[in-house]
């Protein structure tokens, strides 16, 4: 009995350290704000269905998995690249909310390891993707390697982020890049009027960006780096936050009169809105506002994925 215990001990020693590494792993990629790919990335795969023929049954579910690997993949990488850069570079301090390498839960080696595979995970997505999708490579490359070396960019290399251009990338990348990434991938069809239906996505999603830049403008100021937040200040932020939050709403309300009263579908996240917006304006409360922004993206993102998929086709503009 005592040789059985003695085994039996470590065994369960190794299995914990081995479970916390992998928890550390997950939290690094900072699981809560990949909403803003995963949204953006239905969002186009759900405009996909609506315009395939039920006919050749054009779907597939094959190709929308390989996409959400591959989009969800270069978020992650981008989310690490973010962290090694933020701390390599004396941003990250004691407010983070990334305490990855702040709190030395992770070595730097180790996220430089965690980052580089999850770029080889999104590029062989992107190989399988390009292997079965009826798009054109040129044209899956152009799109998956603009936002591949954006997601870098944006705190790698040249740093978009430390020059007031990260508001810019996010608009571009999480808004009309995913939606004409997930839709080309399906159909084969360039179709540019996908940013039409990716613009209340792109706002809300920027509106998480904007309230971390917001909440960390001293800092930032501090570390020598400029935001579009540092650029504005504390007033014109919040107008923008109030603007990037509560734009989306404003178009749905619109889309429903003239297209589908689904589309009102959205507006049941209204109140949460509403209650994260007035944190947004207490020094107190902002510290959780992006976190609790990304919350309301995944459901705002949802009830927009599902009320695009139960409107009749023939009451969605632009896409034919």
């Amino acid at each position: 009995m005592m040789n059985g215990d003695s085994h039996h001990v470590p065994k369960e020693g190794t299995k914990k350290p081995k479970l916390m590494k992998l928890s550390s792993y997950v939290l690094a990629v900072r699981p809560w704000s990949l909403s803003a790919s995963l949204m953006p990335t239905l969002l186009g795969c759900a405009i996909a269905f609506k315009f395939s023929s039920p006919v050749t049954s054009e779907f597939s579910i094959l190709i929308l998995l390989l996409t959400l690997l591959t989009v969800v993949s270069v978020h992650g990488a981008g989310n690490v690249v973010n962290t090694y850069f933020d701390y390599v570079k004396g941003i990250d301090g004691r407010k983070s909310d990334d305490r990855t390498l702040v709190d030395h839960i992770l070595s730097k080696d180790e996220i430089v390891t965690l980052g580089a595979m999850l770029y080889a995970i999104g590029c062989v997505g992107f190989i399988l993707l390009a292997v079965i999708s009826p798009a054109k490579m040129e044209h899956l490359a152009l799109v998956y390697f603009g936002g591949l070396s954006s997601s870098f960019l944006y705190t790698g290399g040249i740093g978009l982020k430390y020059i007031a251009l990260g508001d810019v990338i996010i608009l571009i990348i999480f808004g009309p890049i995913s939606v004409l990434f997930a839709f080309m991938s399906q159909t084969g069809r360039l179709e540019w009027a996908t940013i039409y239906y990716a613009i209340p996505l792109a706002l809300n999603t920027e509106a998480i960006l904007h309230s971390n830049n917001t909440r960390d403008l001293e800092s930032d100021r501090q570390a020598g780096i400029v935001t579009l937040a540092i650029l504005i200040g504390h007033t014109f932020s919040h107008i923008l936050y109030a603007f990037l939050l509560f734009g989306p709403y404003i178009a749905f309300v619109v889309l429903s009169m003239h297209n589908s009263i689904w589309f009102l579908l959205p507006l049941i996240t209204l109140p949460s809105a509403f209650q994260i917006e007035k944190r947004f304006r207490c020094p107190d409360t902002i510290q959780k506002v992006p976190q609790e922004t990304a919350k309301l993206n995944l459901c705002f993102g949802f009830l927009y994925v599902l009320a695009l998929s139960i409107t009749d086709p023939q009451r969605l503009p632009f896409i034919h």
